[in-house]
């Protein structure tokens, strides 16, 4: 049936998500989800929506998920874009404001849907590689470009970048918009939301997929200068301009709203990770510093791809990417303690 595709199809390489298996009973650390759930007020926000009104259409501008936002940051609603998860957000970005003469930049290991955009739009791209120990450096960026992203804890290395690195990205390019992907900044950094009034070329962007335990209501957002938020509300409007139903809404307000929640998820899955660092360095690992809600992993003396395999076959499953420079690695989410220890223990099984 290829015969009907436009023809830029034929030439797209999509983005291949974590597997989502229909097994049961397997212990689930591939896909960065969050093991606590979600806020109870943000449970209880959308059963309330759910009744006659669903008959009608969602606010199509988010104003109450906006002022959530606004609230919890004390910025003002304007600096606020929200739209369908982060990825959404993400597009809307790429088109609104990386279609440019000179190429867009990111790390050489980064997120990989950033090249299946830059396809999919027509932006020329090229990567900047991370140093010897995967980390970004700041001067690297400062040379012709028509664009700067990249998520901040990196992923898949989970490497955080302080804001003073970023500042200097931003300084080096006052005339391109920088956007920092924090979809994992609130297991361990300092989100870069207040350097948003400084800089009107930065653009945050955030998922409420990860700590707030949302990744099945699909909502992201993007702070910055009301400028960089209008153009892409034009994109969005042009697109889909009803891309938060009325139950994303309220739930992810009140997610918003719920701090202590948040909180104390937040902290858990900070525990558990260094406790899983420190037994994975007895077995012998070594770990990337990690600010996310995973670890990037290697060991001197086991492939990871089969490593990987034989985990799965004992039923935990976790990431291995087939890439230059990180085929020895695997990323590990981090779990509940009990699977984490389920983890351990298939580990050690291996040593013995």
């Amino acid at each position: 049936m290829s015969r009907f595709w436009s023809p830029f199809v034929k030439n797209l390489v999509p983005y291949v998500p974590g597997e989502q298996p229909k097994l049961s009973r397997l212990v689930k650390l591939n896909t960065n989800e969050n093991p606590y759930g979600p806020s109870p007020l943000a449970l209880a926000a959308m059963q309330a929506e759910l009744g006659d009104s669903l008959r009608l259409y969602p606010d199509p501008n988010g104003e109450h998920l906006k002022q959530a936002v606004a609230d919890y940051y004390s910025i003002q609603p304007d600096r606020v874009f929200v739209g369908n998860g982060s990825d959404e957000v993400l597009a809307h970005a790429f088109q609104g404001l990386f279609q440019h003469d000179k190429p867009l930049l990111f790390p050489d290991i980064t997120y990989s849907f950033y090249p299946v955009y830059c396809g999919l739009y027509g932006i020329s791209f090229e990567t900047v590689a991370l140093d010897e120990n995967f980390q970004i450096r700041a001067e690297d960026y400062a040379r012709p470009n028509g664009g700067i992203v990249f998520p901040n804890p990196n992923a898949p290395t989970g490497c955080l970048l302080p804001l003073v690195a970023i500042e200097r990205i931003l300084q080096a390019n006052p005339d391109s918009v920088v956007l920092v992907d924090e979809a994992y900044i609130d297991f361990g950094g300092e989100t870069a939301v207040g350097l948003v009034d400084r800089y009107p070329n930065l653009l945050v962007c955030q998922t409420l997929s990860k700590s707030r335990s949302l990744a099945g209501l699909r909502v992201g957002l993007a702070i910055g200068h009301p400028e960089l938020i209008e153009a892409l509300e034009r994109v969005k409007n042009s697109f889909n301009s009803y891309p938060l139903d009325r139950l994303a809404i309220a739930g992810a307000a009140a997610a918003f709203a719920d701090r202590e929640h948040f909180s104390r998820t937040c902290n858990a899955v900070i525990d558990s990770r260094e406790r899983l660092v420190a037994a994975l360095q007895v077995l012998g690992f070594e770990a990337l510093p990690s600010a996310a809600n995973f670890i990037f992993v290697r060991h001197p003396a086991w492939d990871a791809a089969q490593l990987a395999a034989t985990l799965r076959e004992q039923g935990v499953i976790v990431r291995h990417f087939k890439h230059p420079r990180i085929e020895q690695f695997l990323r590990i989410t981090i779990g509940t303690p009990e699977q984490n220890q389920a983890l351990l223990d298939a580990l050690a099984g291996q040593q013995g």
